[in-house]
């Protein structure tokens, strides 16, 4: 099945220069994909015109008039912006002349429009932003990293569902493993809500492993780290700094002096390999998981090769039926985890 991918060409910090390079990199490699090139029509051939590739056969252009840019509010880009970039490509999805989105704009508006645009799938509250991270045994997915601030037990064992469903469609891991972040092991530690969402974990057919620490993510501990979105964001963020700061830091030892440089030299085939897997590119792309559509958050300052994996990232969960996984999951939830799902404004969209 040939699968199409809309891309908001005018989203992020680069626009067309990036999104549209990224999108014929992406189908050169992958012959059963299409994009849909989402934006201002001449910004958009520009760009086209500059590259030779066979790739571009399988590219289409859906004009667009506006753009929701990068600092402006969720509710002004939903409400006043109807025409932009990002609606159109959402609602392409919504039609179903593409089935993923991609888009490197506005977080809170790609999460605004997609949930007014999507909905949510049945038994799903809110929907969260799920992301690979690299660990000592390869990658875990962590969710959720900043979509929602405050959750209840209920929201988090959602989560749980999604991202298990996510790493087991996806990765191949048919039962993941699931660990609750928290700052402790033992089960006295943590808040009310984090110590609820445990009991309701136990007693879910996931495969819970516990509550984990921060240190256990980049362990490898657990396939799926679940938190709320404050958690999962500082985290998140605080890992991107210490890759920079450790990055930094191996620049300025190798360049202190002239000896140093020439050790260096040496020293460039492991150095380069440690860059590559520690790069962030690498593993760009979030899922706006629980919406009824894969829709996938590049990072604002992308590049051509950061963008094309988080086109790679949508085509595989669509190709790997990410949406009826989740479905399936949560049709076999059993209670008491499954009446919790179902309680009152669990799924008030």
């Amino acid at each position: 099945m040939r699968i199409s991918i809309a891309v908001d060409a005018m989203g992020g910090d680069h626009g067309p220069r990036v999104t549209v390079i990224a999108s014929i990199r992406f189908l050169e490699e992958t012959p059963e994909a299409n994009v849909i090139l989402v934006g201002r029509d001449d910004d958009i051939r520009k760009v086209l015109g500059t590259v030779r590739s066979a790739a571009v056969d399988r590219i289409s252009v859906r004009a667009a008039t506006e753009v929701v840019e990068m600092c402006e509010g969720p509710a002004s880009a939903l409400r006043g912006k109807k025409d932009s970039s990002m609606r159109v490509a959402i609602n392409l999805v919504k039609d179903g002349s593409a089935q993923a989105c991609v888009s490197a704009g506005n977080t809170g508006a790609l999460m605004a429009i997609s949930r007014f645009v999507l909905k949510t799938l049945p038994g799903i509250d809110r929907p969260a932003i799920a992301s690979h991270l690299p660990t000592r045994k390869g990658v875990t997915t962590a969710l959720d990293l900043g979509a929602n601030v405050n959750c209840t037990a209920e929201q988090l064992v959602q989560f749980a569902v999604m991202g298990s469903a996510l790493v087991a469609a996806v990765d191949g891991i048919e039962r993941p493993t699931v660990g609750l972040l928290n700052i402790g092991e033992e089960d006295i530690k943590g808040n009310d809500v984090v110590k609820e969402t445990a009991e309701l974990l136990k007693a879910s057919d996931l495969n819970f492993y516990g509550n984990v620490e921060g240190s256990d993510i980049y362990k490898g501990t657990t396939d799926v780290i679940v938190c709320d979105g404050f958690v999962g964001n500082v985290a998140l963020k605080t890992s991107e700094g210490l890759a920079l700061m450790l990055s930094d830091f191996l620049r300025e030892e190798f360049t202190r002096n002239p000896v140093r440089k020439l050790l260096g030299l040496f020293a460039l085939p492991v150095l380069a390999a440690f860059k590559r897997r520690v790069d962030p590119r690498r593993y760009n792309g979030a899922t706006l998981i629980g919406l009824k559509g894969v829709v996938v958050k590049s990072h604002g300052s992308a590049d051509a090769l950061a963008f094309r994996y988080a086109l790679k990232k949508a085509y595989a969960e669509v190709a790997h039926g990410v949406l009826e996984r989740i479905a399936l999951r949560l049709a076999a939830m059993p209670a008491p985890a499954a009446t919790a799902l179902a309680m009152p404004g669990a799924n008030d969209a």
